[in-house]
């Protein structure tokens, strides 16, 4: 299951909203040493060069394609070829960002302790996780996976994504480490002007990756076809003949 920089930032302008409005809820003690964890293409990582000009900062990503992007756009910056799962780098950080990534890493309950802990004091992990898999989008990737003669081969597709987790869980699991946490839930409605052929584009970059990954061409063609018919009615169209995507995100930030 590969990731492509070109799908992924064919919405970048909506994709970056969310890790702008984290980022300015987040006011670390220190501005010296920071990491963006998945960085894809490096737009959030820009975002971040941004907001703390002064601050040594560095990003990773699993994808080969995403670090080859961001190297090209932010080419002062060091990117690295890595696994959040097993990064090791002790720290200390003044803030780790991980915009739109842990949802696809397993294990939260040991993982995000751990990133608390490669936090100095006052140091902050600045989280934004999307928060729709209940939404219409998801729902009908799972029941066109588990429909269509592509069933067998999609019996675990929807098994890549973390569980869905709620506000309360994260304040549990992180307090006892940290000073302070806030948790919040931003229902973004992002305008696609080409209708439900955008839906379909937008999650070909993210959500449909192991659904589609399994399938040969044909497969996945007639998969993303009876997608698109199901999209188009579970999001009509306004007058302008545009579309509004409804996409909840969850945002954490753990002061230490």
């Amino acid at each position: 299951m590969t990731w492509s920089a070109r799908q992924y930032t064919q919405f970048e302008a909506e994709r970056t909203r969310p890790v702008r409005d984290l980022l300015h809820a987040v006011d670390p003690a220190q501005c010296g040493r920071m990491v963006d964890l998945g960085c894809g293409p490096g737009n959030s990582t820009e975002v971040l060069a941004a907001r703390f000009p002064g601050a040594a900062i560095a990003g990773l990503d699993s994808s080969p394609d995403m670090i080859e992007a961001a190297r090209k756009r932010l080419p002062d910056l060091r990117f690295d070829l890595a696994d959040i799962s097993t990064w090791n780098d002790p720290g200390p950080y003044d803030l780790i960002l991980a915009n739109a990534v842990l949802q696809w890493v397993p294990g939260h309950s040991t993982l995000m302790p751990r990133l608390i802990g490669k936090l100095g004091a006052g140091g902050c992990l600045a989280v934004q996780m999307p928060d729709n898999l209940d939404e219409p989008a998801h729902c009908l990737m799972r029941k066109v996976a588990a429909r269509g003669p592509w069933a067998e081969k999609l019996a675990g597709a929807a098994a890549s994504r973390t569980p869905r987790l709620g506000a309360a869980y994260y304040y549990a699991l992180l307090k006892p480490q940290a000073e302070r946490v806030d948790v919040w839930l931003t229902t973004y409605h992002h305008v696609l002007a080409d209708g439900p052929d955008a839906v379909v584009e937008w999650f070909k970059g993210s959500g449909l990756r192991p659904f589609l990954a399994p399938l040969d061409t044909a497969e996945a063609a007639a998969f993303l076809a009876e997608y698109r018919d199901a999209i188009a009615l579970a999001y009509p169209p306004q007058a302008d003949g545009s579309v509004l995507l409804p996409f909840p995100r969850l945002f954490i930030v753990a002061t230490r």
